[in-house]
């Protein structure tokens, strides 16, 4: 016989003793990609604030300025995000001066940073 899964031996259903607190919903996951700045502002424990990009169109680099991101090249965790142009820590875009890696997260902080990859 098969055991079911999320039931008793006589095949009656568990009954959760409490819901979730808002703390322990998960969201949805946060997708960041090349276009207009785009950002959400989303309430945090402790009533604080956490701004979340949603779209981003440049990165800060260190010693340069405010540069306008041309293209993904490469997600050394995913390629798959890379065809689809999906910011992530670690990817390296292209800009005009050269390859850029991103050093920051996206879509936990709201804005992207990055250092040049030679």
């Amino acid at each position: 016989m098969a055991t079911r899964t999320g039931r008793k031996i006589s095949g009656g259903k568990y009954i959760k003793r409490r819901k979730k607190k808002s703390y322990e919903r998960i969201g949805q996951k946060k997708v960041v990609k090349i276009g207009e700045e785009k950002r959400k502002i989303k309430k945090t424990t402790g009533g604080n604030k956490k701004t979340i990009s949603l779209k981003a169109k440049f990165i800060n680099i260190p010693q340069k300025k405010k540069v306008e991101i041309k293209n993904v090249l490469e997600t050394p965790s995913n390629r798959f995000l890379a065809r689809q142009n999906i910011l992530t820590k670690g990817t390296i875009v292209e800009t005009e001066f050269g390859k850029v890696k991103i050093t920051s997260r996206p879509s936990q902080e709201g804005v992207v940073n990055g250092i040049l990859v030679e």
